[in-house]
């Protein structure tokens, strides 16, 4: 979803507006993308770090979680950035547009349960197993087909 360095940015920009913590973070840039992607904790919790250790965001610990805020130096740097930041928002803004159009927010759920379901199956499987999971996956796409 993001090149090299755009989620720096985007995380700037999204604490700049609003001190959140990385959960929000995650759910903010999920909204923003009309449910169509979410970054990983072990992607963004890293950015967070990296932008602390830069200087472009202070964190203040609330018992297990972290409150992000930018910094003046942050600051800067969205400001020296802004062409990239505004392009990054507004390809968000499209992606939320066209993910709007497509497909219900229900459906988008759904599917994200599945895929979290297959996730959680990682490992060695029997051919037992995948032939069980491919075998619900079919029908199920049977059934979509036809409705």
């Amino acid at each position: 979803m993001f090149g090299a360095g755009d989620l720096r940015f985007v995380i700037l920009q999204l604490i700049s507006e609003k001190p959140s913590h990385g959960y929000e973070i995650i759910k903010s840039i999920q909204e923003r993308l009309g449910g169509m992607y979410a970054p990983s904790p072990g992607v963004v919790y890293p950015m967070l770090t990296m932008l602390e250790e830069m200087g472009h965001a202070t964190v203040v610990s609330e018992g297990a979680r972290k409150l992000y805020t930018i910094t003046e130096e942050g600051s800067k740097a969205l400001a020296e950035n802004k062409a990239v930041v505004e392009a990054l928002f507004a390809r968000m803004d499209r992606t939320r547009t066209e993910q709007a159009n497509d497909r219900a927010p229900q459906i988008e759920r759904a599917v994200e349960n599945f895929r979290m379901a297959l996730r959680m199956k990682a490992g060695p499987l029997t051919t037992e197993q995948i032939h069980a999971i491919t075998d619900i996956i079919d029908a199920a796409a049977k059934q979509i087909e036809r409705v």
